[in-house]
C-alpha cells in the first residue's frame, strides 16, 4: 500500500482517520507484507516534512481481511486517552456482514465465550471455566435477505480476535468468505465484513465524533444489497 492509495475521511493535530482496505494488514506483522500504520506514518512524515521517527498510536485494530473505519493517534496524549475509551467502552463499533442463511431471529444479542489457540490462530467458543475464556457479546440486526444470504448490521460490545467470524458461525450463519469457521456452509470470495461506522469522542475537545463509509457496494456479495 502507497500513501497515494491512503484516503483520509478526517485528520487533525491528534487523530486522523483513514479507511482500512480489505487483505491489508493494520499494523506490521511477521508477513513483513506493506500496511496501513506504516503508510499512514509515511503519509505523515512526507506531508508534514518530518524529521527521524513520527510517532503514531494504534489503539484498535482490523483483521487483514476486514475493511473499513481506522482511528489512529497522531500524539501520545491521545492515544492514551483513546486507548482508555477503549478499555472503557466509549468507542461505538458498527460492522455489516453477509451471512450465509439467515438466523432464526432477526434480531438478536449474541454472548458466548471465546477462547484463541495461539498455534494455528484460531478462535473457538467455550465454556466460561475454560482457562483463556474471554466474554464476547454483539447485537446484530437482519437488514435485508437475498439469494440464501442476509445482510447484518452488527454492534460490537466486545472486541475479540475473530469475534464477529465465530459468533456468526456459531449460530450457523457464518460469514461470505469465511473459509476458516464456515465448515460445510462456506462460500469462496472475498470475507463480506465490513467496519462502516466508529463513533469516539475526541481526546482533546471532548467532541463526539462519527465516520460512516459503506463497503464497497459494486462488488459480490455487497451488490446483491440495497446501499
Amino acid at each position: 500500500m502507497t500513501t497515494e492509495e491512503l484516503i483520509i475521511l478526517h485528520e487533525d493535530n491528534h487523530v486522523i482517520v483513514v479507511l482500512k482496505p480489505q487483505m491489508v494488514a493494520c499494523c506490521p506483522d511477521e508477513s513483513g507484507d506493506s500496511n496501513l500504520f506504516d503508510c499512514v506514518k509515511e503519509y505523515i512524515k512526507v506531508t508534514y516534512n518530518k524529521q527521524g521517527n513520527v510517532f503514531l498510536g494504534l489503539v484498535h485494530r482490523l483483521d487483514r481481511p476486514t475493511g473499513g473505519v481506522m482511528v489512529f493517534a497522531k500524539t501520545s496524549k491521545a492515544a492514551a486517552r483513546l486507548s482508555e475509551q477503549m478499555k472503557n467502552g466509549g468507542f461505538e463499533k458498527k460492522y455489516y456482514a453477509v451471512l450465509c442463511g439467515t438466523p432464526a431471529k432477526k434480531q438478536a444479542t449474541l454472548e458466548n465465550y471465546l477462547r484463541k489457540n495461539s498455534v494455528n490462530n484460531t478462535v473457538y467458543v467455550c465454556t466460561q471455566t475454560e482457562e483463556g475464556a474471554k466474554f464476547a457479546s454483539l447485537d446484530y440486526e437482519i437488514k435485508e435477505e437475498r439469494a440464501g444470504l442476509s445482510l447484518a448490521d452488527i454492534k460490537l460490545h466486545t472486541g475479540r480476535t475473530h469475534q464477529i467470524r465465530v459468533q456468526t458461525a456459531a449460530i450457523n450463519c457464518p460469514i461470505y468468505g469465511d473459509m476458516r469457521y464456515g465448515g460445510d456452509k462456506a462460500v469462496k470470495g472475498k470475507l463480506a465484513l465490513w467496519a462502516y461506522s466508529l463513533r469516539f469522542t475526541h481526546p482533546t475537545t471532548g467532541e463526539s465524533l462519527k465516520f460512516i463509509i459503506e463497503p464497497p457496494k459494486d462488488e459480490k456479495p455487497w451488490n446483491l444489497f440495497g446501499f
